[in-house]
């Protein structure tokens, strides 16, 4: 499948105002976990993961989208309720069929986390179809 390469260096960026449900002590349903009330590291890898897409946004042909295949970041600095967070997403090139980003978050105060993420282009349909196959009867 051709595509358009993604050029060196490009970004995208997500932000979002810190809330309850992003804190890491509401990750637990039934509270039976001990987590602190801070910015949760699956959020702030969820917001990595958005400004990378973000930045594919322009290689993606009818039908595309783009999924995560690994992320490996460090959660450097907690961050509290009301804080925003603004994650960006640096391309620094293919590794095999994966898009390779350097990742980062800060919040007003700094750097929170930063790391490395892989994206990879699929067919919408085509991955919807192989959830559907994992699904028990």
């Amino acid at each position: 499948m051709l595509r358009r390469e993604l050029p060196i260096g490009s970004t995208g960026t997500a932000s979002m105002v810190v809330e309850e449900s992003d804190l890491a002590c509401a990750l637990s349903p039934a509270h039976l976990d001990s987590f602190p009330k801070v910015f949760a590291t699956a959020r702030m890898v969820a917001l990595m993961e958005m400004a990378a897409a973000r930045a594919m946004k322009a290689v993606l042909e009818e039908g595309e989208l783009t999924a995560g295949v690994l992320v490996n970041v460090t959660h450097t600095a907690a961050t509290p309720v009301g804080a925003t967070v603004t994650a960006t997403a640096r391309f620094v090139g293919m590794e095999g069929k994966f898009y390779g980003f350097e990742v980062s978050a800060s919040d007003d105060a700094g750097e929170v986390g930063k790391g490395t993420h892989q994206r990879a282009i699929v067919q919408h349909s085509r991955l919807l179809e192989g959830a559907a196959r994992r699904r028990r009867s």
